[in-house]
């Protein structure tokens, strides 16, 4: 047998298997070949030989780990009420969505004359065949470059960006603040010639850090904003790390000139503690001064940006096979799922095949930043993409390929891979187990489910989330998602006895009445930073709990009641309030209180109830409590934890 691989008619033959269905077998595993005299490489044919080998005579089914009844009957190609009755006499009662044991399973499989094999993780033998109708180009030629503004909150990175794109964003942002990365294209003259430069606008709050780093990622030069009167900030120090790790190249701009007490040398000072030497004093990074709110200095910062990407000799083939980052991912009403993307090589086009991470599709449109429709998008081109089938996640690369159909075999197969992974790495626990591991004090828990209304959004928050610590209590991102609260998200929520967190997205009708149903915390905002304080306070809440006593009640005793098995019934009156049966109560008289218990019994005329409103008579009886006099006072209570 040849170490390099297989003809597809050999392997045909020794498999006994048509050379159709021995390519839809190699489809299934990534490997697409094009005939009879295609070789197959020995990983695929190992893994064939495995599943359709004579050894097997084809008996063998696959299944994913933790199968349910109903995915084995699948497997086996009957009904899954048929498997559940062979199971019955078997001795074994299951549901069809029950997960099987391994050997009732491996049972039953023997039983149909299969073998069961598990399905573990195989990376794709071949990446996804590109697109082949590029024409071969001139090679690499100058690209626009791509710029990251980065800085401390507050410094002024939105102005900023205004003032160049002469456009306002922050007016649009809930407490000024930038939510979302946005990526933007302008186009000046640069000594006689058009010259364009992206820029991509990452949020400045310290729990985006996650996206301010992938911002990095994708970038040729950081501008560093820093405000001339404030200094540098723990910001400020992360945003020139992430860029100095990403290896790129850093321009500081020296923002807030116009204000006073603003001091630009002492701030050139403290970047050298930030291995970051300004020109000035003998080091190689540009420090400019400028007013974003007066629009000076903008000038010298873009000659700036434009020199130093010359002298990088940015470069790109606009004919090579397209490549892009996405960016920011999201899915809005009437138009699915939107994707901006960041092309990096080759240019996208209008029609083509495209896979991005778990999604695939067909681009149906492209618009720039000022939403004008494109055919193509170029190198260091920021597009805005429609036709996607699901919502990428912000980092995904996106490629084209041949055509829509390894498109979407490219995704199902990275889709199964990261089922198989989430089913494979997710521990179970009982319910009994975790109460019992609580009640010993070895661990405390606090489930979230966290939605929002844009990738990035999603990305900031659990990252700030995570970052969290309190002592003895662990934090557990059950889902995060994008897109408004809905009714799965409750249901999530109420199995798992967790708290569901919107940022920028509100419950959908269906599930504002699921969360009142089942009881479940649901709570929405708009200020990443009000979130975090509040599920900090939530974690320190676990593990001192507040709790205050809410009255519900007051009755007087009119007169007592003996049954016939001795148990004394004190006929009352409400007072103000309600008498809840179950509820705290405490004996007053006079001024001191003479029995502390619980409301046993309830009793309306001869009807037990659950409470009794004030205006009425009722019997009420307090554990065993039988010392009751005329007039005496019986308060009913509970201990309520204090809200956050």
């Amino acid at each position: 047998m040849s170490m390099i691989g297989t003809r597809v008619s050999d392997l045909s033959n020794e498999l006994e298997m048509s050379v159709a269905e021995l390519q839809a077998a190699l489809s299934d595993l990534g490997v697409y070949v094009a005939g009879p005299a295609a070789i197959v490489e020995d990983a695929a044919c190992q893994i064939l030989r495995e599943t359709y080998g004579k050894g097997t005579n084809g008996k063998v089914v696959e299944v994913t780990p933790n199968f349910t009844l109903r995915e084995l009957a699948t497997a086996f190609g009957i009904q899954a009420a048929q498997l559940q009755k062979k199971a019955m006499d078997m001795g074994v009662l299951v549901a069809v969505n029950q997960r099987l044991d391994q050997k009732v399973a491996d049972s039953l499989a023997s039983v149909y004359g299969y073998k069961l094999r598990i399905k573990t993780e195989r990376k794709p033998i071949t990446a996804p065949m590109p697109h082949k109708h590029r024409s071969p180009g001139g090679g690499p030629q100058p690209r626009p470059p791509v710029v990251t503004i980065m800085g401390h909150v507050d410094h002024g990175k939105t102005t900023l960006l205004d003032a160049i794109r002469h456009t306002n964003v922050v007016e649009g942002e809930f407490g000024g603040i930038t939510q979302h990365i946005g990526a933007y294209q302008i186009e000046l003259d640069h000594q006689g010639e058009r010259r364009r430069i992206t820029f991509l606008d990452t949020p400045g709050h310290e729990a985006f850090t996650a996206m301010r780093a992938r911002g990095a990622s994708v970038t040729d030069i950081a501008v560093l904003v820093v405000a001339a009167d404030d200094g540098i900030m723990p910001q400020t120090i992360e945003a020139a790390d992430h860029a100095q790790a990403a290896g790129v190249s850093i321009i500081v701009a020296i923002n807030k000139i116009d204000k006073p007490g603003a001091d630009p040398e002492r701030i050139k000072t403290q970047l050298t503690n930030l291995n970051l030497v300004p020109e000035e004093y003998g080091g190689d990074t540009i420090c400019v001064p400028v007013s974003a709110k007066q629009r000076k200095g903008i000038d010298n910062l873009l000659e700036y940006i434009l020199l130093l990407a010359d002298v990088l000799d940015l470069k790109a083939d606009p004919h090579g096979l397209p490549v892009a980052t996405i960016i920011e991912a999201q899915s809005e009403t009437g138009r699915g799922p939107v994707a901006t993307a960041l092309v990096r090589e080759g240019t996208l086009r209008i029609g083509d095949a495209v896979v991005a991470g778990l999604s695939h599709g067909k681009i149906r449109a492209m618009m720039n930043d000022r939403g004008e429709r494109l055919n193509k998008a170029t190198p260091a081109m920021p597009v805005e993409i429609l036709g996607l089938s699901v919502v990428p996640a912000a980092g995904d690369v996106l490629q084209v390929v041949r055509d829509e159909r390894i498109a979407r075999q490219t995704a199902e197969q990275r889709q199964q891979v990261s089922r198989l992974n989430r089913l494979q790495n997710v521990s179970r626990v009982t319910l009994q187990d975790l109460y019992q591991q609580i009640r010993e004090g070895a661990v405390k828990d606090l489930n979230l489910i966290v939605k929002g209304d844009v990738q990035g959004s999603v990305e900031a928050v659990v990252g700030a989330l995570n970052r969290l610590e309190v002592t003895d209590v662990r934090l557990h991102i059950l889902h995060s998602g994008v897109g408004n609260i809905n009714e799965s998200d409750i249901l999530l929520a109420s199995a798992s006895n967790a708290i569901v967190i919107g940022f920028n997205v509100k419950p959908e009708t269906p599930a504002a009445a699921a969360s009142e149903r089942e009881h479940i915390d649901v709570r929405s905002y708009q200020i990443i930073y009000e979130l975090t304080a509040d599920i900090e306070k939530a974690m320190k809440g676990l593990l001192e709990p507040v709790y205050e006593e809410v009255r519900l009640g007051r009755a007087e005793v009119r007169r007592t009641f003996r049954t016939p098995k001795g148990v004394v019934i004190a006929g009352c009156y409400v007072m103000d309030g309600k008498i809840v049966r179950g509820a705290n109560a405490r004996v007053i008289r006079g001024d001191q209180m003479i029995y502390t218990g619980k409301v046993e019994s309830l009793r309306h005329i001869k009807d037990d109830v659950k409470e009794i409103a004030q205006g009425f008579e009722c019997g009420i009886v307090v554990d065993d409590y039988a010392e009751y006099e005329s007039g005496d006072i019986i308060e009913s209570f509970e201990m309520q934890a204090k809200n956050l």
